[in-house]
């Protein structure tokens, strides 16, 4: 029982409630675990990984598994940390994005103790009346007691009614899937105790919520994200992925270890004594986590085969003979990408600079830059080339 909650619990943020978890634990029985994406975007990425992980975790320990596609929610637009309402998608978006969705969680979920849910299963046919003693269940004014909600409020921002209807169905999901736990970002607390709310409140059990971190992007500042273009898809890929991995912050290495690798708790604290202590260098326990990642969504041979690559490109005469080798300071803890290609001396000015992110003549450590809004966050070290030419080896304090 100990070594099963030292698993289960690692990496979390929070439980709610730690005591009720452990009560249902020691009943023996398989708990159903629950996890939920809205399908509002054709690709998952490592951010989304954190939960599946943990769900992962839940299954080798011999517990039911759920992952909830929101096909009904998505129609509505979940309003989480949004200052304007959300778009909903059409139909025909979330049916595409939901189709990607069961294709690329089995690269993290063992798909024989799964199973697949979809919201509109039981949403399709709730009647007006049932919708209504739905919301009967729940305040405005608890309501707004949501941060994202109150915020909007406070500033005359507009609230569509429907926006209201999101949390509660939300945990309606929970009533219907009769979850024992429900796993979620920090971000969704409010929905998962919704959850909690509609259990007590139709005579269930009420769930135990697990809150996991969001993990930051490639850039160490915002949350991973593909709008932002900071993010490791997990279809990206082996060279890429590997490449990006090989990129992040010795930080935020730290993070991916605790939130994505497999590797015991008391292995990682040994990469960081060992790391502190100047006994290894942090780029070859880097190595060590793009190999353990690249090989859980492709394979073994192509982790190998990327590592490879990758050495070939910056250690092995890819590069120039001579790339200067650059120290500068980012006075915020980041500099923008712009601002740090005019002030090494590989553009004449930010303008330029931006003029060649948006031709695409801007690589870091070999990838092509895309983005002009980059912004590279202190404590890295990377190969900027811009051209054909010009090369520097920066690193950014």
């Amino acid at each position: 029982m100990r070594n099963e909650l030292e698993t289960l619990t690692r990496g979390v943020v929070e439980i709610l409630l730690e005591d009720e978890l452990i009560k249902r634990l020691e009943l023996g029985r398989p708990l159903r675990i629950k996890v939920g994406f809205d399908p509002t975007a054709p690709d998952l990425h490592l951010g989304h990984a954190v939960l599946l992980h943990k769900l992962r975790q839940f299954q080798d320990l011999g517990h039911e598994a759920f992952f909830l596609i929101g096909d009904f929610t998505a129609l509505i637009g979940d309003p989480t940390g949004r200052s304007v309402t959300r778009k909903p998608l059409s139909p025909a978006q979330v049916a595409a994005n939901a189709q990607t969705y069961k294709e690329q969680i089995f690269k993290i979920l063992d798909p024989n103790r799964l199973r697949i849910v979809f919201n509109s299963q039981w949403m399709k046919n709730m009647s007006a009346v049932d919708l209504i003693k739905l919301a009967s269940q729940h305040t405005v004014a608890r309501m707004l007691e949501r941060d994202d909600f109150s915020k909007r409020y406070d500033n005359r921002q507009p609230i569509a009614i429907h926006e209201f209807l999101y949390p509660l169905i939300q945990g309606y999901d929970s009533l219907a899937l009769r979850a024992d736990v429900e796993l979620g970002g920090t971000d969704q607390t409010f929905n998962l105790l919704m959850g909690r709310h509609l259990q007590q409140a139709f005579g269930q059990p009420p769930q135990v919520v697990m809150t996991m971190p969001i993990l930051e992007g490639l850039d160490g500042a915002q949350k991973m994200s593909k709008s932002l273009n900071n993010c490791v898809g997990i279809t990206d890929l082996a060279d890429e992925m590997f490449g990006k991995l090989m990129s992040i912050s010795d930080h935020l290495m730290w993070r991916f270890f605790d939130l994505l690798s497999f590797r015991s708790a008391e292995e990682i604290a040994q990469y960081k004594s060992r790391a502190a202590e100047q006994a290894v260098n942090p780029r070859d326990v880097k190595f060590e986590l793009a190999l353990e990642l690249v090989t859980r969504f492709h394979s073994q041979h192509a982790a190998e085969t990327a590592k490879q690559n990758f050495i070939k490109r910056f250690q092995q005469g890819v590069l120039p003979e001579a790339v200067p080798e650059l120290e500068i300071l980012a006075p915020n803890g980041s500099l923008p990408i712009a601002s740090l290609l005019k002030q090494v001396g590989l553009t004449k000015s930010t303008s330029e600079a931006n003029r060649m992110v948006r031709q695409g003549a801007v690589r870091i450590d070999g990838q092509k830059l895309e983005n002009v809004d980059t912004a590279i966050v202190a404590g890295t070290t990377h190969v900027y080339q811009v051209g054909k030419r010009r090369f520097a080896r920066v690193r950014l304090i």
